[in-house]
């Protein structure tokens, strides 16, 4: 088979060579295209010169082509991997830091919340330039696999004023999965689920065995375990009073809720700290940091590794190969992807991003209807959905009348501020990120003369 992938933000190494891997662990992708393109050249040049490595140690004679030229990698193009993080570090560092001096506290600040929202500001209209390039020079019909944060957001805008068919994937509902099983005693292969809700606040509300499903047994379960259950005290906490466990790290899903990081003292009785994702003030950024700073030595380290096997038991779980798979071979792939609702969750609103059981074949990505979504998990989901609907308006928009009714609407940046601390906090962190924030430059100017009175 001969078509072409292409990977915007190919410079992410680690992940990058992964999805590499993934994708030539199939027989008939020996001949594909792979095109990468990043805006930093360092990082492009190492990832090619990692990926090619690996390539010519498995016996292949894939090419890759590796430009700074966006639509030249795009040009052609039938699928498009995107992993970029608009900003870098020093833009997230303020997603962070200024939000934390009014007293919102975040351990990841990507999906949701104030730097959620401010993540999304920047992202989504330079996914729309990506959508546009893709629309003018790849292949028709070409098919965007989303990796970005915010997942839900980027994937609304891209299907809504993007017009590219834009499918998001996360890893978290495999993540449960696996956590899932082993509460349980079982093998992961022998647990079947069923997740809905929306990307980082998704439910597994059916989960069964050998046709029995064990949904009521998860709370004794987890709160038995000797790790889980000092690690994960907000999703069993979740889980008690919902009914059903989420898919989301105990720091991710701490951020999400106005109920466990709304005051300091108690912010410790809800947090682990084996791991920076139990629910660590600015764990993400602390380990970005330390990566970030780490990397040289990294990159040697890496040259000195054996290259990666692509052999089918090294592929990783992540579902962009097997998408792939399926609709260029046939054979069936079932996963989670976040696709936009239409009916599928009957109690969510039509036009919102869904991560929902779908199944791929050569005719297409297909999701059934779940139906309604049990009543207390929706009400969780439409209060971030709110907020979502409301970001991404404001992103395409540049309206920050909106921006600032997304962040009075975030549930957990309401618990902790009054609106005229919402509406300072809006200035500060647009006037900190304005050279990502083209769309805001009115707003910009006017929250200087504020600030300065």
């Amino acid at each position: 088979m001969a078509f072409k992938i292409a990977f915007i933000g190919a410079g992410s190494i680690t992940f990058t060579r992964t999805l590499l891997r993934d994708l030539l662990t199939v027989p008939e992708f020996a001949d594909v295209e792979i095109a990468f393109t990043d805006i930093d050249e360092t990082n492009l040049r190492r990832t090619t010169e990692l990926a090619e490595r690996d390539i010519a140690a498995n016996g292949l004679k894939t090419r890759i082509t590796a430009t700074t030229d966006r639509r030249e990698a795009l040009s052609g193009a039938r699928y498009v991997f995107n992993l970029v993080r608009i900003g870098g570090l020093d833009a997230f560092s303020t997603d962070v830091e200024i939000p934390l001096r009014y007293g919102i506290d975040q351990c990841v600040g990507d999906t949701l919340c104030a730097g959620g929202i401010m993540y999304g500001q920047r992202g989504i209209p330079v996914m729309l330039e990506f959508c546009r390039d893709i629309r003018e020079v790849a292949e028709p019909g070409c098919l965007l696999l989303n990796y970005a944060n915010p997942m839900a957001m980027i994937t609304w805008a891209c299907n809504k004023f993007g017009g590219v068919e834009t499918v998001g994937l996360c890893h978290g509902v495999q993540h449960g999965h696996g956590m899932i099983a082993e509460v349980l005693g079982l093998e992961k292969d022998e647990v079947d689920i069923i997740c809905a809700g929306i990307n980082h606040q998704t439910w597994y509300v059916k989960v069964q065995h050998k046709g029995e499903d064990l949904t009521g047994k998860l709370l004794e379960a987890f709160e038995r375990h000797p790790k889980y259950s000092r690690k994960e005290k907000v999703r069993i906490d979740m889980l008690r009073r919902f009914g059903y466990f989420s898919t989301e790290s105990n720091g991710h899903l701490s951020e999400y809720l106005p109920w466990y990081r709304k005051r300091r003292d108690e912010i410790e009785h809800w947090i682990g700290r084996d791991d920076w994702f139990d629910g660590e003030t600015g764990g993400y950024l602390r380990i970005c940091r330390e990566f970030r700073d780490s990397f040289e030595n990294d990159y040697q380290r890496w040259l000195q590794e054996p290259p990666m096997e692509f052999t089918p038991d090294a592929r990783s779980d992540e579902h962009g190969s097997y998408i792939i798979e399926a609709l260029e071979t046939g054979r069936i792939y079932r996963g989670h992807f976040n696709v936009v609702n239409r009916g599928v969750l009957t109690n969510l609103p039509d036009d919102a991003v869904v991560e929902v059981p779908g199944y791929v074949d050569s005719l297409g990505i297909h999701t059934p209807v779940i139906g309604d979504l049990p009543l207390g998990c929706a009400a969780v989901c439409n209060a971030s959905i709110t907020v979502q609907r409301l970001a991404v308006e404001a992103a395409v928009s540049g309206d920050d009348t909106l921006l600032r009714q997304a962040m009075l609407m975030d549930p957990l940046v309401g618990a902790v501020c009054t609106p005229p601390e919402v509406w300072q906090l809006v200035d500060e962190m647009l006037i900190a990120q304005e050279k990502w924030l083209p769309q805001y430059r009115a707003a910009i100017a006017q929250a200087k003369a504020r600030l300065k009175s």
